[in-house]
């Protein structure tokens, strides 16, 4: 039913062999793989490559696909999450089309999903943004679809910090955009990789969407966060949001997890739920590292049971 993997960015310094390792020796069935073009990151868990798709051959391509099989760890999905839609043209016709080699590259490799962001320009509002994802974003799920891979949208609004303020850098962030977004694009190839943690921070129900969303359910991220009340009394919720939240890993957080899998198991998903690690807690040391990965996926066991062997 429901397979337990993990995100590869928060194992940054390890090669595509050492991560799906980790993944075999820990019982896990997935890792969704970060393929960011090779250079420096622009900001945390981003500039992660995995697997570079712009410089596969042949030979690399079969040795991706053995090792899965040796390992019994499978590639759930390549994630490359940048800004389509950037101000900068240069930094949005670069992300489009790198995105649009991760596609290719998902293709040769026999992974069915891509993972990304539709991109945002911040200063402009949600009708502006939507024109302009009506521009750009169609010729990408085109470009997917005709090579058989869907691509799955995280709803993180990328809104943390002064650089990415007022309205964050990824538009996708609630039903109502979902739906403008599947009116414009209703290709069913286009759907969503879920994310609970981001409603959870923008008061909103994150149970709810997996019923009205089921056929747009391409891949999970199980990523908890915790609002703390009394931060949010003082700043207020137009206050940058990590004034009044942080990222946590599953089960010391907010997250609702037993009607979230509950809702999962009602509407049939069937596939990777992929525990993503963005816990500053858990960051001052590659043993911290490796307890928030095996703490998050021993909390979950209660609802994903151990892959077999």
């Amino acid at each position: 039913m429901l397979e337990l993997g993990f995100v590869s960015a928060i194992l940054a310094e390890k090669s595509f062999e050492e991560v799906i390792d980790f993944a075999a020796k820990e019982q896990f069935s997935c890792v969704e793989i970060m393929c960011w073009p090779k250079g420096k990151a622009e900001r945390r868990y981003a500039g992660v490559t995995h697997i570079d798709v712009s410089n596969m051959d042949e030979k690399e391509i079969q040795h991706i696909k053995d090792y899965q099989k040796k390992k019994k760890v499978y590639v759930s999905g390549l994630g490359f999450y940048p800004n389509p839609m950037d101000p900068d043209e240069k930094v949005a016709e670069n992300a489009l089309s790198h995105i649009m080699e991760v596609i290719d590259g998902a293709e040769k490799l026999g992974i069915p999903v891509v993972n990304t962001f539709i991109g945002r320009n911040p200063s402009l509002n949600v009708s502006d943004n939507l024109r302009l994802f009506e521009e750009r974003f169609p010729q990408i799920v085109r470009h997917a679809s005709e090579k058989g891979i869907k691509i799955a949208i995280e709803n993180c609004p990328m809104l943390f910090t002064d650089d990415e303020w007022p309205g964050g850098k990824n538009l996708a962030i609630s039903p109502a955009i979902w739906d403008k977004m599947f009116t414009i694009i209703p290709d069913a190839n286009f759907g969503l990789n879920y994310d609970p943690s981001h409603l959870v921070w923008m008061q909103m129900d994150p149970v709810q969407p997996i019923y009205d969303y089921k056929d747009r359910l391409h891949h999970i991220h199980l990523k908890d966060v915790k609002v703390y009340q009394e931060k949010l009394n003082r700043v207020g919720i137009l206050a940058n949001p990590l004034e009044y939240h942080s990222p946590k890993i599953p089960g010391l957080g907010d997250v609702p997890w037993g009607r979230f899998f509950a809702a999962l198991t009602d509407v049939g998903y069937r596939g990777p739920c992929c525990i993503e690690v963005e816990d500053k807690a858990f960051e001052k040391s590659e043993a911290d590292v490796n307890m928030a990965i095996l703490t998050s996926r021993n909390y979950l066991r209660q609802y994903i049971p151990f892959r077999e062997a």
